[in-house]
């Protein structure tokens, strides 16, 4: 997402929190490594989401979308001692680095690991949840708060990463391709729902944020 200038974000980043060696490394080694490296949260996102967590001070945290970890790592900062960040991802190729990565950054034993159709695993973990974080396909984004939203107690938050898509949210109807609806669908049924209040923070390629307020 371009909303401002180079300078701008140069500006941006340069009063936010510094990433750590680990986390310049995994940025860099993604980058060079993987196939569609924009999926990494980066920078101002990884501080944004490691603030959220240090704020919320989850005891447990649901990451639903791996990818490389950098997310995780960040998220993971902010439980509570003897919490659990769980995390799930359909992709096995990301194996090896996510391990190799979780050590180096102290994370390893704060992280549960799962492999697989996460709409086939959320519904087997047996948790509760203060924090989730919703990064995977976008046509599920709907399934998964609905699966989630009984597991996150009243207070608790879920966001959702990518819903402004690059701007094509904006894009005339008729022209909306399968991903860009199932983001308007989610973000629609989000403000609609009475049970969370919500707010779209415009950081990066967008992030709703809803707080659960009623069963």
């Amino acid at each position: 997402m371009d909303f401002l200038t180079d300078e701008l974000n140069e500006y941006i980043e340069k009063y936010t929190r510094k990433e750590s060696d680990v986390l310049k490394r995994l940025n860099r080694e993604t980058y060079l490594k993987m196939l569609m490296p924009r999926m990494l949260s980066g920078h101002l996102q990884g501080q944004v989401l490691r603030m959220f967590s240090m704020m919320i001070a989850p005891k447990n945290i649901l990451e639903i979308g791996t990818y490389t970890g950098y997310s995780a790592i960040c998220l993971s900062d902010g439980l509570k001692d003897g919490g659990k960040l769980h995390t799930i991802d359909i992709n096995e190729e990301y194996e090896e680095i996510i391990s190799r990565y979780f050590k180096e950054a102290g994370a390893e034993n704060k992280i549960k690991r799962y492999i697989g159709n996460a709409m086939d695993i959320i519904p087997t973990i047996n948790e509760s949840f203060d924090l989730v974080f919703i990064d995977a396909d976008k046509e599920n984004y709907s399934n998964y708060f609905d699966l989630v939203f009984d597991m996150v107690p009243i207070g608790g938050y879920i966001l959702a990463d990518n819903v402004l898509w690059s701007g094509k949210v904006l894009e005339k109807p008729e022209t909306l391709d399968i991903d860009t609806k199932a983001l308007i669908n989610y973000c629609n049924k989000v403000e609609s729902d009475p049970r969370v209040e919500n707010v779209l923070f415009p950081i990066r390629d967008g992030i709703m944020v809803c707080r659960k307020i009623s069963n």
